[in-house]
């Protein structure tokens, strides 16, 4: 227990230092993005495995648990910087989601097309040349890329769903219990539950994700000089094999989806966790405020009000 503590304190401690590293030399962890991505040198090697290795390092967790608690103390001071952070988070995943959400509509005309063109004219393949850039792909490609935009509603739109109130939950407890109580079971979930998951979901899927675009393969248990002794053979090795010959086989922007799924869901812990703290402290004369909900009926509301 003892230890626990003393870690968490000098990784504390020692997020300053990191930070500060991090901003001041750069070209350490990417100078593989200075030189476009070719790794045409060892130092480029060398910076990408080091980019991979801090991407999901004990290094970069402090350095978001330093920034959230001195975040928190500042809130607490002046509890207009935490509103503001929730709008923010909130605005950010609305915006995200009610962008994405079109990806359903594309999804279902693009389905449309292929049924048209490969039933009625017997078209084997779609060319779209946008700028005079020819794209022509087989009708099979195109049928299985339909999977991409399923995942991204899936993945881009979990917290904008989780701000509208849309995901199916179980009150059997919470909906009975006091204002206080449910402030507190939401603060509750948001930091033991939603950040956790998240935390362990990245450090795996990171290295998940590398695994499909690099080799040698970099792996969660490989510390950074044995990954600095892999650099010297580094090479990209971007995952492109689809379930059929001429299918889909972009199949690393999946993996890309469930990092960026995983960044949203922490996000929104954080904002949950600092809209239920302001609401406890508040009252409940501050429940949803700022709480930026779409509702269908907006429009003839305000069509009755101007009458």
């Amino acid at each position: 227990m003892l230890d626990g503590i003393l870690w968490v304190i000098s990784g504390i401690g020692s997020s300053f230092g990191n930070l500060f590293h991090a901003l001041a030399r750069p070209g350490d962890w990417l100078g593989w993005a200075f030189e476009g991505g070719t790794l045409a040198s060892p130092e480029a090697k060398a910076a990408l495995m080091r980019f991979i290795y801090y991407g999901a390092s004990s290094e970069l967790f402090f350095v978001i648990l330093t920034t959230l608690l001195i975040l928190t103390g500042v809130g607490i001071w002046r509890r207009a910087v935490i509103w503001a952070v929730v709008r923010a988070l909130e605005g950010l995943a609305n915006g995200v989601g009610r962008f994405t959400a079109w990806a359903g509509l594309i999804m279902v005309l693009q389905q449309i097309v292929i049924v048209f063109l490969q039933r009625i004219f017997r078209v084997s393949s779609i060319e779209l040349a946008p700028f005079g850039y020819g794209f022509a792909k087989d009708l099979s490609w195109w049928s299985e890329e339909l999977k991409l935009y399923n995942a991204m509603i899936v993945a881009l739109c979990v917290t904008y769903t989780f701000v509208q109130g849309g995901h199916v939950r179980v009150d059997l407890i919470y909906a009975h219990v006091s204002y206080r109580k449910k402030r507190l079971i939401d603060m509750f979930g948001s930091l033991f539950f939603m950040m956790p998951v998240a935390v362990v979901t990245w450090i795996y899927g990171w290295f998940f994700f590398w695994r499909v675009m690099i080799v040698p393969n970099p792996s969660a248990s490989d510390e950074l000089d044995k990954l600095l002794t892999k650099s010297r053979a580094l090479r990209w090795n971007i995952e492109t094999i689809g379930f059929s010959p001429n299918g889909f086989n972009a199949y690393f922007l999946f993996k890309v989806l469930m990092l960026a799924f995983v960044v949203l869901v922490f996000l929104q812990a954080v904002a949950f966790f600092y809209r239920s703290l302001l609401e406890l402290v508040e009252g409940p004369g501050s429940e949803g405020k700022y709480l930026d909900r779409d509702r269908l009926d907006a429009a003839p509301d305000a069509q009755q009000g101007a009458h």
